[in-house]
C-alpha cells in the first residue's frame, strides 16, 4: 500500500531544495530530486522495492507540477502577446509537452533510485497508515482484527 505521507514529504523536500537549487542550475535540481526521493523511500521503509516505488511517485509528482508550471507560464505569455502570441504558444505547446514529459521521467527515475536506497536503509518502518499501533487492543473483545 502506498504511503502518501512519505510521497508528499519527499515531494515537498525536493520542491523546496529545487527552489533553493536554482542558484546552481542543473546540479541543484539533480540534488533536490535525489534527496527528495531518498526521504520518500526512507519514510516509507519496507525495503528496496517499496522505497523505489515511493521515490518514483515523489519524483513523478515533482515532474508533473514542474510541467504544469511551465505550461502556465507559456500560456500567460501567449495570452499577453495577443492572437499572434496565442498561435505561437499553441504551436510551442507540443514541444513543451515533450520537454515536460522528459523532465518528469528523469526526475522520477533519479528519485526512484534514491528512494530504493532510502527504503533499503529503513527496512522495518512502522510509518504505514494501516499498521495497528496497539495489537493488544483487540484482547478485550476476544476477536482479532484483520488488515487487508
Amino acid at each position: 500500500m502506498t504511503n502518501w505521507r512519505a510521497v508528499l514529504v519527499g515531494f515537498l523536500v525536493a520542491a523546496g531544495l529545487g527552489f533553493i537549487g536554482l542558484t546552481l542550475p542543473g546540479l541543484g535540481q539533480l540534488a533536490a530530486g535525489l534527496i527528495g526521493g531518498f526521504v520518500a523511500g526512507y519514510l516509507a521503509g519496507g525495503g528496496f522495492v517499496r522505497g523505489f516505488w515511493h521515490g518514483l511517485l515523489a519524483g513523478a509528482l515533482g515532474g508533473i507540477v514542474g510541467g504544469l508550471l511551465i505550461a502556465l507560464l507559456v500560456a500567460v505569455a501567449g495570452w499577453a502577446a495577443g492572437p499572434a502570441g496565442g498561435l505561437l504558444t499553441g504551436l510551442a505547446g507540443a514541444g513543451i509537452f515533450v520537454v515536460a514529459l522528459l523532465v518528469a521521467s528523469v526526475m522520477a527515475l533519479e528519485s526512484a533510485i534514491a528512494g530504493a536506497i532510502g527504503g533499503a536503509l529503513n527496512p522495518d518502518s512502522d510509518s504505514d497508515s494501516d499498521s495497528d499501533p496497539d495489537p493488544e487492543s483487540t484482547r478485550s473483545t476476544g476477536q482479532r482484527r484483520e488488515h487487508y
